[in-house]
């Protein structure tokens, strides 16, 4: 005869079967437990950079003249000032989107959640290190000095000590910086207008004692065209920086969707080569559906990602040929020669089949045009020659005889 038990220790099993309700509790409590554990593992692999970026979609354009073309942020902020993220959530943003080169620069004076974020300066660097490491991501330690505007917000990258830049006076801190080796840029010169973003006294102060180096031409979804001159006049580095405190959840960088940043054209993926070109001022700017740079490595970096073939067909009349475009920003193009479509766009990452029409097919052509969004300087596109090449010698012209449907 089966054992029965007291019914306030029992319960039935689906098929009807009793068991001790202690049996059916420890069982319970492991499944508990089990589902806790697996909880807790998955919130780890969450916390693990590498296991929560998942795939990495690189930002496309090539090496140029000898140097590596590095993507950059090198202005973004975090809860250890007014962002709304973690530091080592902007290491896997930056991993997910293709940068390589990051900078935390949180506020030293703006701290409006240090009721919940005790102020430490260094703090949201040091969270993100380990992370940077494991994604391969060059971080470098940064802030941000916070004044009035005028005279305005400047960056420090390549800081030793942020908490040293902690002082009243704000030429004391930017001296501060200099003094650790920093390079020092004027943020979004004209965010608060341009009355307000004035070149004054303290900034001619600041350029003769070379207290800061460059300039943010972009920051975020602004252009500021006085910085972009002042560059140019007093050869000051141009930077584009996204500045962003919200989190990302862009899945990739393209042309027509990414964060603002700045492409340096290093001589070695290090924190050193990084600095040696912000000192030199190889840099371009990615804005929006723009590249913003010197003439210098402009015209490399467009040499770099437009490639011609031969054409593939000539007629009595045209040349048909293809074009690529090898980077991931748009090439508008406006013709300046006598040969060519009037407008062209090359959209990134993609290859394009052009007719040219011209009276002699078998020579060589060169299509002079203006690349419109290049600009050399404000509202200046870059000149640009694209080299056709002739008939090679001893090639039938029969081929150029063909009827072509139009």
């Amino acid at each position: 005869m089966p054992t029965v038990y007291p019914k306030a220790f029992s319960r039935p099993s689906p098929a009807g079967t009793r068991f001790p309700a202690c049996t059916f509790l420890t069982q319970e409590f492991i499944m508990k437990k089990h589902r806790v554990a697996v909880a807790v593992l998955w919130l780890l692999a969450l916390a693990s950079p590498l296991a929560a970026q998942g795939v990495r979609q690189e930002i496309q354009f090539p090496d140029v003249a000898g140097y590596q073309t590095l993507k950059c942020d090198l202005h973004m902020h975090t809860v250890f000032s007014d962002g709304a993220v973690w530091p080592t959530v902007r290491v896997q943003e930056a991993w997910r989107l293709g940068l390589d080169v990051i900078a935390i620069t949180d506020h030293i004076e703006y701290q409006p959640h240090k009721d919940d974020v005790p102020t430490r300066h260094a703090r949201s660097c040091d969270l993100a290190a380990g992370a940077a490491r494991q994604a391969n991501l060059l971080l470098i330690r940064g802030a941000e000095i916070t004044r009035d505007t005028p005279p305005g917000h400047f960056n420090a990258i390549f800081l030793t000590d942020q908490a040293a830049l902690d002082t009243p006076e704000f030429l004391d801190a930017i001296q501060r910086a200099n003094q650790q080796g920093a390079f020092v840029f004027w943020n979004h010169q004209g965010w608060k207008g341009p009355e307000k973003g004035r070149w004054l006294e303290v900034h001619t102060t600041m350029f003769q004692n070379k207290w800061f180096q460059g300039m943010e031409v972009c920051n975020g979804d602004d252009y500021y065209p006085d910085a972009h001159r002042w560059c140019l006049e007093k050869n000051l580095t141009m930077l584009g920086n996204s500045d962003i405190h919200d989190p990302d959840l862009n899945q990739r960088s393209q042309s027509t969707n990414h964060r603002t940043m700045t492409l340096l054209l290093a001589k070695q993926r290090t924190p050193e080569g990084v600095k040696e070109a912000l000192l030199a001022g190889r840099t371009v700017v990615w804005y929006k559906d723009r590249l913003i740079g010197r003439k210098e490595w402009l015209e490399p970096l467009f040499a770099a990602s437009v490639q011609v073939d031969p054409p593939h067909l000539r007629t009595k009349d045209a040349v048909f040929l293809t074009v690529r475009n090898l980077c991931e920003a748009d090439f508008v193009l406006q013709r300046t020669g006598k040969v060519g479509p009037q407008t062209l766009t090359l959209p990134a990452r993609s290859t394009s089949l052009l007719k040219i029409s011209t009276p002699a097919p078998a020579q060589a052509l060169a299509l002079e045009y203006t690349v419109t969004n290049l600009w050399i300087a404000p509202e200046t596109g870059l000149p640009v020659r694209i080299s056709v090449p002739g008939e090679r010698s001893g090639v039938s012209a029969q081929r150029r005889n063909m009827p072509v449907s139009q």
